[in-house]
């Protein structure tokens, strides 16, 4: 009976993501690809895509998009459901990088290495993050600006969050800060009544219920996901694959290898890439744009001879650029902190199991399988002073259910208290981040083989302000499930009190702090190590336009150019990226229509 039934839903779920998504592959090619095209873009993730797709309305060029992960249709039930993120980790569609051992964090870590998971497919990481559509704050990108990066503030790059916007949240559709008709719909998608109760509970401390992504960023927000109908909003899905372009050519399961520069006029002239076990060569007529992300994009041009020269002749790598590739990385490391509630308000895993939900998700579109887990999100500042002046200190995300499954990397004696090992047990978990890390690390090459994964060193907290002020946001926290609202929900601090930092006082400072060089880990939003900025700054890898300094047909487009991390999630921001490039490249002003008197 329930092998029947099974059968019956992964039927309908076929059915129902193939009536979603049209003809996901038209842009693929299935054979071999052209011996030149005007640009190629190396890797389609979460700008790629964009960036590919924007120059492919001009229909006098020719585009190539390489990808060296598969088409997200391969696994629906992976990527289109976005409950079901963590399938696809530790995959074919994933990276799966782990960082070098830590010396001041990650020591509840197998290794003390910290996992890295990144998407190895057409949408690359927005296939497998948490759909949580955040900008950053306004002070982010004024910041960028008055470092050097001209046309990089504020007011510059909200018309590319208009543009590539679909709001389909109705009390924010008239908001001057948001727009309806671009390719990323942005919803809600409640899980359970939790959401009501921690938003009353922030109202309790004072703070305002609020956007997070319109005229001030602080307070508590329901958080607004990338969803469309119950369906991953991916750049690979809404940029790509569902738009028909006979002059865009998808190349998949193709690992770009090195960038041929030549070297008498330092111009890049085309893409060595690995396909079918082949190695194969295509050259590009105007430029080549490397969004393969914060990783990915480091690594292959150091493989090309662009980076710190040092480092660059220590692996046998001819040098043609010396520039500081591969430093200044930035990631933001949260901290989570699990709750017990006494009523229904979360999601266990029978009810990710119900055939039920499954179910209603595969006809309707409906239930738990249409949404994330992330319901609830603030950004505070620990100064009350710096309200409205500066950007965040601290980001809490809530999540509805309790970590019970360790696909984090923890000791199994960690994870053994750590997390939760009734899967059944009602609650919830917040993730405590720090929005603007101090720390600052460094990827290297590990050798001059493309196939080996670089050395990752993200030199977590060793900053000491890093942990000074997530212990100040678990203050906040403390005082946030001591209000009558979660009382009420029978939740008990107590819970985060842990044996391995028993030696330490509970709740003293010392005690949070052994508990975050502990358990503390990546959110996902590495970033930094090809800086953007004026073309004299010797720490800056890319000017303004984004153009990679001293080499001529060569930029770079994610997550890489970010000066600065921007103050939470940052797959909004790296899509804004991939369409500001776009423009940039085309010399085209396409947002006129967005301009707004904010």
């Amino acid at each position: 009976m329930y092998g029947v039934v099974l059968t019956c839903l992964v039927l309908a779920l076929a059915l129902y993501f193939a009536y979603r998504q049209g003809d996901p592959m038209h842009n693929v090619i299935q054979g071999h690809i052209d011996k030149e095209y005007d640009y190629i873009i190396v890797g389609a993730g979460s700008a790629g895509s964009v960036v590919a797709a924007r120059l492919s309305e001009d229909s006098d060029i020719k585009v190539l998009l390489l990808e060296a992960g598969g088409h997200y249709s391969e696994r629906p039930s992976f990527f289109q459901s976005p409950l079901m993120w963590a399938m696809a980790l530790k995959t074919e569609y994933d990276w799966e990088y782990y960082t070098e051992p830590q010396e001041k964090s990650s020591f509840g870590l197998k290794g003390q290495r910290s996992y890295w998971p990144r998407g190895r497919v057409l949408g690359g990481t927005s296939c497998i993050n948490g759909v949580q559509y955040t900008r950053g704050s306004s002070f982010d990108f004024d910041e960028w600006e008055a470092a050097g990066c001209t046309g990089w503030g504020y007011k510059e790059v909200l018309p590319y969050f208009l543009k590539s916007e679909d709001i389909h949240i109705e009390s924010l559709k008239s908001s001057p800060y948001h727009s309806q008709g671009g390719p990323i719909a942005v919803s809600y998608g409640h899980v359970t009544e939790l959401n009501d109760h921690i938003l009353k509970a922030g109202q309790r401390l004072g703070y305002d219920v609020t956007d997070y992504n319109g005229k001030d960023q602080h307070g508590f927000s329901s958080v607004p996901k990338s969803l469309r109908d119950g369906v991953r909003s991916s750049t690979g899905l809404e940029y790509i694959g569902k738009k028909q372009m006979r002059n865009l050519h998808v190349s998949l399961q193709s690992f770009a290898t090195k960038i041929q520069i030549d070297e008498s006029d330092k111009t890049a002239k085309g893409v060595y890439y690995i396909k079918d076990g082949r190695k194969y060569y295509v050259k590009a007529r105007r430029e080549i744009i490397l969004s393969g992300g914060t990783i990915n994009t480091s690594q292959l041009l150091l493989l090309s001879g662009i980076g710190p020269s040092s480092h660059l002749k220590e692996k046998n790598i001819p040098v043609i650029a010396d520039l500081p590739v591969g430093q200044n990385l930035q990631d933001h490391v949260y901290i989570p902190l699990l709750s017990h509630i006494n009523q229904s308000l979360s999601i266990t895993r029978d009810d990710v199991k119900s055939y039920w939900m499954k179910l209603l998700y595969a006809l309707l579109g409906k239930g738990i399988y249409s949404t994330s887990l992330l319901d609830t999100s603030a950004f505070l500042h620990l100064e009350k002073a710096n309200v409205g002046k500066r950007y965040p200190d601290i980001q809490m995300i809530f999540s509805a259910t309790l970590f019970s499954v360790n696909v984090l990397n923890y000791e199994d004696h960690i994870a053994h208290t750590l997390l939760n090992s009734d899967a059944n047990q009602h609650g919830f978990t917040t993730a405590l981040c720090l929005t603007r890390p101090f720390s600052r690390g460094q990827i290297t090459l590990k050798s001059n083989d493309p196939f080996d994964h670089p050395n990752i060193d993200p030199k977590y907290l060793e900053d000491e302000r890093d942990v000074k002020t997530l212990i100040g946001g678990i203050r906040i926290w403390e005082k946030l499930m001591e209000t009558p609202e979660m009382k009420a929900l029978g939740v008990d601090i107590d819970r985060m009190k842990m044996p391995f930092c028993s030696n330490h006082k509970f709740r003293s400072d010392e005690y949070w702090e052994c508990l975050i060089r502990h358990i503390g880990i990546t959110e996902y939003h590495h970033s930094g190590t090809c800086k953007m900025g004026p073309i004299d700054d010797t720490s800056t890898v890319v000017d303004p336009e984004l153009r990679v300094k001293g080499i001529k047909g060569l930029r770079v487009a994610d997550a890489s150019v970010f000066p600065n991390v921007t103050s939470g999630n940052i797959n909004a921001p790296v899509i804004m990226v991939g369409e500001k490039a776009a423009d940039m490249i085309r010399g085209k002003d396409t947002v006129s229509e967005f301009r707004r008197n904010i």
